[in-house]
């Protein structure tokens, strides 16, 4: 028996589909599935495990009777990747992952499981800025990057930054800021963001580079200061801070997470999937949620996604060159 959610989810993703002119048989297909799945590269708990669950309830009586959340772990998102590369491409699997894995990994391992062939995009879901901060073994002068990178130079023994992991875009943002300014900041890495955060609060390190949400919850209490942010504009969730172009450094970047299927699925399977995320990715409490770690929600067609990856990817290609990173060292 059809519930009256699962009407009114059926009827918004008809109407989304409508609106991108799908034919009524692609329409109906797109709602014959009885289970459809989102893969996961990480545990459950974090970020992308949350987002995923969010738009698997959006999606559930509508893209398919029941959407579950598939979680593979391992191999800093590989797994999930390599998961979705030998799925059905007929839409019953979605990947959702940062980008990361896709712009930044062919170029820091000489040898992935897969290419960029083997995942077909579907819709961005999020956008986030990266901050570059210090916490109390930084002087409470210190106010800007400029002024930091001086102390740092000052003070060769205390000056380290910490990121979530070595070779994710937080780490190679810090290690392209210091190789442009003949900086030596000695690279500390970490599993996760959390435990380079409590690490800063304790002094442990004396600046991070990891995503604007991570700070929030600690810029009121003054114990973390937010020095800049990596975007090409300032982040909605810290407008005092002035971006790393603003203060003079040539780097403008931005981490995003989007949806994925399998590399041979068809150009209406990438279409059809992209209609229901939409109003997936448009409902308020998932705007509200993600905006709670700094994140900003957005849906895009799948040949924005494309554009998007291809541009980052060749960023990163020239990045991961200058800096002379390897995952495999």
């Amino acid at each position: 028996m059809t519930t009256r959610r699962q009407f009114a989810q059926s009827v918004l993703g008809t109407a989304a589909l409508a609106s991108l002119g799908l034919p009524l048989s692609a329409r109906a297909q797109a709602q014959s599935f009885d289970t459809a799945s989102i893969l996961v590269g990480f545990p459950p708990g974090g970020t992308t495990d949350a987002l995923s669950r969010r738009i698997a309830d959006k999606l559930r009586g509508g893209y398919a009777a029941n959407v579950l959340v598939d979680n593979r772990p391992g191999a800093g998102g590989q797994i999930a990747i390599t998961n979705l590369k030998n799925s059905n491409p007929d839409g019953r699997t979605l990947l959702l992952t940062p980008s990361s894995m896709l712009s930044v990994y062919p170029f820091t391992y000489s040898k992935l499981p897969y290419t960029l062939d083997d995942v077909a995009p579907v819709s961005v879901a999020c956008f986030f800025s990266l901050g570059f901060g210090v916490g109390p073994a930084v002087p409470a002068s210190i106010k800007t990057v400029k002024e930091f990178l001086a102390w740092a130079k000052a003070n060769p023994e205390k000056a380290t930054y910490g990121s979530p992991a070595p070779g994710s875009i937080p780490h190679l943002t810090a290690a392209l800021l210091a190789k442009t300014t003949k900086t030596d900041l000695r690279h500390v890495a970490y599993r996760g963001s959390a435990p380079a955060i409590n690490d800063l609060l304790g002094g442990q390190i004396s600046a991070m580079c990891s995503p604007v949400g991570d700070y929030l919850p600690h810029l009121k209490s003054g114990r973390l200061r937010l020095l800049a942010t990596s975007g090409p504009e300032r982040a909605p969730f810290t407008p005092d801070v002035p971006t790393l172009k603003e203060q003079g450094y040539n780097i403008a970047v931005r981490e995003w997470y989007g949806f994925f299927l399998p590399g041979k699925a068809s150009a209406e399977t990438r279409r059809r999937a992209a209609a229901y995320l939409k109003p997936a990715l448009a409902s308020q409490d998932v705007i509200d949620s993600l905006a709670q770690v700094g994140m900003e929600v957005r849906s895009s067609t799948p040949d924005e996604l494309a554009a998007w990856l291809k541009a980052d990817a060749e960023q990163w290609r020239g990045i991961v060159k200058e800096i002379g990173f390897s995952a495999d060292s």
